[in-house]
């Protein structure tokens, strides 16, 4: 059988494109990898807690980058890394919606420590996991640093945020989910 040349035309340039964004897709994944490591380096180097509870964490879920803007209506999202044993193991993004009194726009990182192998099952078998619902949720202060141990951070997940740039003004209700990008 033979095939005609504008079928094999199709599919040649299907598979090139397919594997073309295949390719795009990998080179991302690499350069998101990158930045979340370098976001992370710049955590630590920041807060003494974070380190203290990565050196028992079983996963580190972290976002480099978060945009978030909006008035009136607005809308947050990113994407990031999850690390096992200083490996990046997948990729997940970030997004949500507010609705309020608000104005402007700003980035900022996140980095989510999660101590039980329990609640880092729970973000792997989620089909989305809604930031408030599931594990118990610490957002960690500069002032908590003084009170980090590798014997107080054991239970929950821990959530550092830094790196915040740019002016948001406002009261809003907020959303935030996280799903794993296949």
């Amino acid at each position: 059988m033979t095939v005609p040349l504008g079928v094999f035309r199709l599919i040649l340039a299907t598979t090139t494109l397919v594997v073309s964004l295949h390719g795009t897709a990998a080179a991302a994944q690499s350069f998101l990898d990158q930045d979340a490591k370098a976001a992370l380096q710049s955590l630590y180097s920041t807060s003494p807690a974070a380190k203290t509870l990565a050196e028992t964490a079983r996963g580190i879920l972290i976002f480099p980058v978060i945009t978030k803007a909006g008035f009136i209506v607005g809308a947050q999202g990113g994407e990031g890394v999850l690390f096992e044993k200083g490996k990046s193991v997948a990729h997940y993004s970030a997004g949500g919606g507010t609705l309020g009194m608000q104005a402007g726009m700003q980035s900022y990182a996140y980095a989510l420590f999660f101590m039980t192998d329990a609640d880092l099952a729970y973000l792997r078998r989620s089909d989305g996991w809604s930031l408030g619902v599931g594990p118990n949720l610490v957002v960690a202060t500069s002032g908590a640093a003084k009170d980090f141990s590798t014997t107080t951070g054991r239970q929950g997940v821990y959530a550092f945020i830094f790196e915040q740039k740019g002016l948001m003004a406002g009261v809003a209700l907020a959303g935030q989910k996280i799903s794993r990008i296949r």
